[in-house]
């Protein structure tokens, strides 16, 4: 159950108004969540969620007139980072893993979806050159940040929360087994 309900922070983090310098959604670290915990037939539900934000997002939000090739290289990411989370967090969870996951997640996105918006020509503004690309990937640096920062503090709330639980019902029956 908190795997979906991370999936709807995810999409409420997408869709509802925000300052555009904002740009702190729950995306990465719930797909990287949703990976570990649910099986993979599962994974469409997010996929699908996530795609109708973004079409929500292209169509009523930005005025597009339709969804454009790059959107592809991030829906390609989505289902990537849900395996990645299968991979990386669903047998076994420590804080290196986790760590991993809060810089390989993001890192991925920026990576695979500036690439789409230059290779794809998205907002017209970077050529198909090396010097192109560059800008490209430089105009998402901020994202990126904002991006890493979201990971890691979602992935520390619904990874070390409950692991800090267990932790203390640990202590705690353990104290009661020694009898004090």
């Amino acid at each position: 159950m908190a795997a979906y309900l991370l999936l709807l922070i995810a999409v409420l983090s997408r869709v509802v108004p925000h300052a555009p310098w904002w740009s702190f959604t729950a995306v990465t670290g719930s797909l990287l969540y949703f990976g570990a915990k649910r099986p993979w037939r599962e994974m469409l539900a997010p996929l699908a969620a996530l795609i109708t934000a973004d079409c929500y997002l292209t169509v009523f939000r930005y005025h597009g007139y339709s969804i454009r090739w790059d959107s592809a290289f991030s829906w390609g990411w989505y289902l990537a980072a849900m395996l990645l989370g299968a991979a990386l967090l669903g047998k076994r969870v420590t804080f290196m893993r986790g760590t991993a996951g809060a810089l390989l997640g993001p890192t991925s996105f920026f990576l695979v979806s500036n690439f789409g918006v230059w290779a794809c020509g998205g907002f017209g503004a970077y050529p198909h050159t090396l010097a192109g690309l560059a800008a490209c990937y430089g105009a998402g640096v901020p994202f990126y940040r904002n991006d890493l920062l979201a990971t890691s503090l979602v992935l520390a709330v619904a990874l070390g929360v409950p692991a800090l639980l267990r932790r203390s019902n640990e202590a705690r029956t353990q104290e009661a087994l020694a009898g004090k």
